[in-house]
């Protein structure tokens, strides 16, 4: 009987540990590739940003400042989408991790029910065989 318990103890903190480190290594996964994405981005800004400046410093008179000033409009704006590219992107690389781990602990519950499931058929079943003798 302890035997029996000790084994299923152990099966089932094995599986946790199991499960724990898939969910684990998926997360760390999706924070290396947010993390890299957001860093990519924000070296795509400000590689257009410090070219914009050096343009802007070469302007020696107001016409070259208006000639440069809507370049500094389109760098701004090309920033401002390539971060609301890289958040959507990030949105939907989340979403994806977490409905893989979501996958992970439906298949871990319905396991579980199962086992326990025919764990009771066959405590069923033998306490009818008893009772019949």
């Amino acid at each position: 009987m302890y035997q029996q318990f000790n084994d299923q103890f152990t099966k089932s903190t094995r599986q946790f540990a199991d499960t724990s480190a898939q969910v684990g290594r998926l997360a760390l996964e999706n924070t290396e590739a947010v993390f890299g994405l957001q860093l990519a981005t924000i070296e795509e800004n400000m590689n257009a940003t410090f070219a914009f400046w050096g343009q802007l410093a070469e302007a020696r008179d107001f016409d070259a400042l208006k000639a440069v000033w809507p370049k500094g409009v389109q760098v701004a704006r090309e920033n401002v989408e390539r971060s609301i590219g890289a958040g959507q992107e990030v949105f939907g690389r989340t979403v994806k991790t977490n409905e893989a781990i979501a996958q992970i602990a439906k298949g871990q519950f319905e396991t579980v029910a199962a086992t326990v499931q025919a764990d009771v058929e066959n405590v069923t079943k033998a306490a009818g065989r008893k009772a019949t003798r």
